[in-house]
């Protein structure tokens, strides 16, 4: 490939000033840097985007396959010229009514880079209203929250990089506020293809207007993550494993254990705590049309299970198949005993030259 004059030196200063831009926004929101799940504003910004990610754990950020544009919604250094054209459509019929999905279509400009926009959302349904001391006034209202996806990537020799910049719009009733966010990526592949190793940073922003005057700022959900995945060389086997909210050590919550007539407070052991920060996968790959999954995720485990019965919280699988332009995905995953949570992917390829020029998921632009 044949690369104007000035190409490397204008990568170099954009890798810088990806950069100096973590720099700057950790120094910016730096209470964005110690927060989790259950402490923020827009967290449905965490939420499993689409039925690959389900079957693999939740979450995977080093996936390198060009004929998957879901992968660049967890690292948007994953967004590859190869998928221009694609569009993506995801659903999840979720928990009490509640239904999310997420939405994107990639395309080429005349600008460097590789480009791709997309809206996540997610709704609440519908609820009853009620007054303060609970007389009903007949009146309905609905709650939900959207997310505008602008996807950027470029390339420099084997490493890619990328921005998702997010503008957040939710709604609860008439209480309205308004955020900005971004994902920052970085992904570095072997000589060989089939080794990713990605840092990802993910929701570095701030909320711009609360739902009411006068009320605090709410911080949003932050997540450090670094993934590596791995095709095996000789079996059709892709491993992968990413370590999640690395801003924060100790996921775990203080237990108290009776004994006798005293209560004792036990903490997680080290190797449980390294734990609940990975979601692991594999992937068997039998033919180019055809994928089986498996993933599991400590943290759901620990979290959502129950003392006496455990089961398969925590777990998770799905499989996926081509035909022709369509490739369609189902993840099933189990986040408690009370049941398991369906995703369903459908990608559409819609490059007029599809069938003269078959994308495989190893390739990565030299």
């Amino acid at each position: 490939m044949i690369l104007p004059f000035g190409y490397k030196a204008e990568s170099k200063r954009n890798m810088r000033k990806l950069i100096i831009l973590i720099a700057v926004l950790a120094f910016v929101f730096p209470k964005a840097f110690g927060q989790i799940g259950g402490e923020n504003t827009y967290e449905f910004l965490n939420l499993t985007n689409s039925a690959r990610m389900a079957a693999l754990g939740g979450n995977q950020i080093a996936i390198n396959d060009s004929t998957d544009l879901n992968v660049s919604y967890n690292n948007p250094s994953l967004l590859r010229p190869d998928m221009k054209n694609m569009l993506i459509v995801n659903y999840v019929d979720y928990f009490a009514g509640v239904n999310y999905g997420y939405a994107a279509y990639s395309f080429s400009t005349p600008l460097p880079g590789n480009f791709a926009i997309g809206m996540h959302y997610i709704n609440y349904g519908k609820f009853i209203e009620a007054l303060e001391n609970g007389e009903k006034t007949g009146a309905n209202f609905t709650a939900a929250e959207y997310a505008l996806n602008l996807i950027w990537s470029h390339q420099y020799k084997r490493l890619m990089y990328g921005i998702n910049l997010k503008p957040i719009l939710s709604s609860y009733e008439t209480y309205q506020s308004v955020g900005i966010a971004a994902d920052l990526g970085v992904s570095l592949f072997s000589k060989n293809k089939h080794t990713v190793t990605s840092l990802v940073a993910r929701n570095i922003g701030t909320q711009i207007t609360t739902y009411y005057d006068g009320a605090e700022r709410e911080s949003i959900p932050f997540d450090l993550q670094l993934g590596i995945s791995q095709k095996l060389q000789h079996a059709p086997i892709r491993l992968a494993a990413t370590m999640q909210h690395l801003q924060k050590w100790d996921l775990s919550q203080p237990k108290e254990v009776k004994t006798g007539t005293s209560v004792v407070i036990t903490e997680d052991s080290f190797g449980n705590k390294l734990m609940r920060h990975l979601a692991l996968g594999v992937e068997l790959l039998p033919s180019p049309n055809f994928t089986i999954r498996a993933g599991y995720n400590h943290q759901i485990r620990q979290e959502l299970r129950l003392e006496e019965k455990m089961s398969t919280v925590g777990f998770s699988w799905g499989f996926g198949f081509r035909i022709s332009r369509f490739h369609i995905n189902y993840g099933s995953a189990r986040y408690h005993l009370a049941g398991s949570s369906s995703l369903i992917s459908i990608a559409l390829n819609l490059n007029e030259d599809f069938k003269r020029n078959v994308v495989r998921e190893e390739e990565v632009v030299e």
